[in-house]
């Protein structure tokens, strides 16, 4: 029998609610996901918030007129004068707006869904081309870890990172957190050998892009003990092929139709 495939709600479920907010957490969490996975800025009072982009995307987030862009820049009361919900993102028609959403704090998130049994997938994001938007490594990994450890969570989260020096400072500083590396979708870094790149993060699993994937790459990351949760399909096409390959878990932001997908296929 086929093992079943965990469901990683990306962004939370951006397919429907606003990326990387408590709407699309409390969106995934409804649907049944196994786990929510999100992304980490830091702002200039060290709180550890969610989100994917360093700076606010005027795409969906509305602000005051002049206000500074950069959350690292930003107190936590500064970035919560903008409104992550007011428009829907044009690139997911589905998407449901919901005005007045703030940029939440990880506390808030882990408060929202720690009763409810879920796992975190949670990625420490780095600018390379601006490295003064986010906390150093080592300082960046010390603040998440204060988090999960307010809350008890150490053995649901996973640190996930392109940029390897995060996971690495978490292996020093806390090695029981599972750390997954990352595989950018950049043509000369998407085919890296899996295990290669987890054992260059120091992590037991890997997270490729998912056209990359194939049965023997997986094969070869399980035989060296490493899971393999691909980012970020979609569609059941995908889904079928990611399936077969025999991922350990997806990442999607329609969290609600692969779980629908994967109980049609008695997967689930």
């Amino acid at each position: 029998m086929t093992a079943q495939v965990q469901v990683h709600g990306h962004r939370g479920a951006r397919a429907a609610r606003p990326e990387n907010t408590i709407p699309a957490f409390e969106y995934a969490l409804a649907a049944g996901v196994d786990v929510l996975e999100l992304d980490l800025a830091v702002t200039k009072d060290n709180i550890v918030v969610v989100s994917h982009d360093a700076t606010m995307n005027p795409a969906y987030c509305a602000g005051p007129d002049g206000a500074e862009r950069v959350i690292r820049r930003m107190t936590l009361a500064e970035l919560q004068r903008w409104d992550c919900g007011a428009r829907a993102n044009p690139q997911f028609p589905q998407q449901q707006a919901i005005p007045g959403t703030r940029v939440p704090t990880l506390d808030a998130v882990f408060t929202l869904a720690k009763g409810a049994g879920v796992e975190f997938n949670i990625e420490t994001k780095m600018t390379p081309a601006h490295p003064e938007w986010a906390p150093e490594p080592e300082e960046f990994a010390r603040l998440v870890l204060a988090v999960i450890n307010r809350h008890g969570l150490a053995p649901r989260v996973i640190l996930q990172s392109f940029d390897y020096r995060t996971l690495l400072a978490m292996e020093r500083l806390a090695p029981q957190i599972r750390r997954s590396a990352l595989l950018p979708a950049r043509r000369e870094e998407a085919g890296r050998d899996y295990v290669e790149a987890a054992r260059a993060a120091k992590a037991t699993i890997v997270s490729p892009i998912y056209p990359t994937v194939t049965p023997e790459k997986v094969a070869a990351a399980h035989a060296a003990g490493l899971q393999v949760v691909p980012w970020t399909a979609n569609t059941p096409a995908d889904w079928e092929k990611l399936v077969a390959a025999k991922v350990d878990a997806i990442i999607t932001d329609d969290p609600a139709a692969l779980i629908a997908y994967l109980k049609q296929r008695k997967l689930r």
